[in-house]
């Protein structure tokens, strides 16, 4: 076994190399060490921009997104476990989280992107030929064999997937997809 400042153990198993990557963690942890720190950010700095340009980040996010896990190594390092993982998956996992979150910043709109204000009203022609066909469509669905309506019903009024019907009803999947397919036919026939 070997013993760290502050009071963390490895087996002797560990490569020197990992043991060598703990102890500068466990230091900048310990002690704010700028030096042992700078040695993690020159040896996974490039590795952590390598792997997220890989994954299919462009060079400046992967970049700015290399900066950031390193903050967090700089900030976090006393939550480093090194009976949990080395600092490499340690470093990698961080760096997988800030691509996650990368990724759904940039799918999701900014305030300015999205529509403010009151929706303008509705021209009363299409609200109107929204109403008959509302109109048609249920009449259509009336007009279903029972047998077919309750089934079309469950799976778009009541968001069931075909699986679900099955095991509510006890019908055989093959049925209930049958069924459905003969129902949506008479409806298109019935709505064009």
């Amino acid at each position: 076994m070997y013993r760290f400042e502050g009071g963390v153990t490895m087996k002797s198993t560990t490569g020197s190399a990992h043991l060598e990557w703990v102890a500068h963690v466990v230091r900048v942890r310990d002690a704010r060490d700028e030096a042992a720190f700078a040695e993690l950010f020159r040896h996974f700095a490039p590795r952590v921009k390598a792997f997220l340009m890989k994954s299919g980040a462009s060079a400046s996010l992967a970049e700015e997104c290399a900066q950031e896990v390193m903050a967090t190594v700089w900030h976090k390092a006393h939550l480093f476990d090194p009976s949990r993982a080395s600092v490499a998956t340690w470093v990698f996992t961080i760096a997988r989280n800030r691509r996650i979150d990368a990724l759904r910043k940039q799918r999701r709109p900014e305030p300015e992107d999205l529509g403010w204000g009151p929706e303008a009203e509705p021209d009363q022609a299409e609200v109107l030929d929204l109403q008959q066909e509302s109109a048609r469509l249920t009449e259509a669905l009336r007009l279903l064999p029972e047998k077919q309506r309750v089934l079309v019903e469950r799976a778009y009024f009541g968001d069931l997937s075909h699986s679900e019907i099955a095991e509510e009803t006890g019908l055989p999947l093959g049925t209930i997809k049958s069924r459905i397919r003969l129902a949506l036919e008479r409806l298109r026939h019935a709505m064009s």
